[in-house]
């Protein structure tokens, strides 16, 4: 038991601190190539111009870098590799113990957060470089979404042939058989989770509840005896808030699409592990909230003449227009992800 605790909780102190110490130099090259935005502004998902976002954050895109969500991933990566190399150079009960890189609960995960994070990163530097023009980001966006598509090939394919996943839990109600449908309901989660991207707008906000949610999943993965994912969650957590800690206002960097992407892939994976897909949109209410509102606002637009029901998509810029300092919005979606987490971790727990 004790092991197990260490097991956890070491790998998510250790990807902190690799993030912190990090940061200086990934900061330092950011700001040496200028690699942000050379101009502010944002189209929506329908290719029109968001002229109240760009009013409120006109001064807040250009200057600061993209790509922060490297500190994130690649101390995830760097924490992962030192236990492996502990146990494979240094053999003992205690080294071997410690190493949670496994077959059937980290390889997965692992893999879909490295994937999502390098096709982020290469859509970020054909941003800040100015090859991507604003207004065909819908291409950009087509391109992600296809790898998003290919990663969910992949995952479905895994759970259902390779670990045999073919039934799925509904809280209080048992399982329920789903065979190879498995498959297309693995792509549906991950694109719905990759439409949640848009809640990387404010300094602050993806990284803390990101983090909580890969947190509530440490817990849950580790009441199930999954140690091993727990502790890769765990370590998620710890780089992210090693990222959060200088992504608080003002941000030194951004988490864009290196971050976000590979993280929400990552998030299908491990609630596919954890058997709570069905939980899924109570631990990551902030995520599915933001991601509806997009599509409440495009739809009013479309079938009500132009008309729309926020101020502002995502809903968190909303708030923004309304007059809300970008600090409390971000608190409020703080405070809100941890209690839908709690409320997420105890349904979990109770209906097994």
């Amino acid at each position: 038991m004790y092991i197990d605790i260490i097991k956890v909780f070491a790998p998510s102190t250790l990807a902190f601190f690799f993030g912190i110490l990090l940061t200086p130099i990934l900061t330092h090259f950011l700001y040496k190539h200028r690699l942000w935005k050379k101009k502010a502004g944002k189209i929506s998902p329908d290719g029109r111009e968001t002229p109240i976002f760009n009013k409120l954050h006109k001064d807040k895109e250009t200057g600061t870098p993209r790509m922060g969500g490297v500190v994130i991933w690649f101390s995830t990566l760097v924490t992962i590799l030192v236990f492996f190399l502990l146990a494979n150079i240094w053999p003992g009960d205690a080294t071997t113990k410690l190493n949670f890189l496994s077959r059937n609960q980290t390889w997965l995960p692992l893999f879909t957060l490295l994937v999502g994070a390098i096709v982020g990163l290469i859509d970020d530097l054909l941003q800040v470089r100015e090859t991507i023009d604003p207004k065909k980001a819908g291409l950009a966006f087509s391109y992600r979404l296809l790898v998003v598509i290919i990663l969910g090939l992949i995952g479905g394919y895994w759970f259902y042939f390779k670990l045999g996943m073919d039934s799925l839990s509904i809280p209080f109600n048992g399982s329920w058989y789903v065979g190879a449908w498995i498959m297309p309901l693995f792509i549906l989660v991950m694109v719905a989770l990759f439409s949640s991207g848009v809640i990387d707008g404010i300094d602050g906000l993806a990284g803390g509840v990101l983090a909580v949610i890969f947190a509530s999943y440490t817990g849950i993965a580790f009441f199930q005896h999954q140690i091993d994912l727990a502790a890769f969650c765990a370590t998620i957590t710890g780089g992210t808030l090693a990222f959060l800690w200088f992504n608080i206002p003002p941000a030194r960097f951004y988490m864009s699409e290196t971050g976000i992407l590979g993280l929400n892939t990552t998030l299908t994976v491990v609630a596919f592990l954890t058997d709570s897909v069905f939980i899924l949109p109570i631990i990551a209410a902030p995520l599915l909230i933001t991601s509806i509102s997009v599509i409440i606002q495009l739809l009013s637009k479309k079938l009500r003449k132009g008309k729309k029901i926020f101020l502002v998509a995502p809903i968190h810029h909303h708030f923004e227009a309304l007059g809300w300092p970008a600090y409390k919005v971000v608190m409020r979606y703080w405070v809100i992800s941890i209690i839908f987490a709690i409320i997420g971790m105890i349904i979990v727990l109770i209906s097994k």
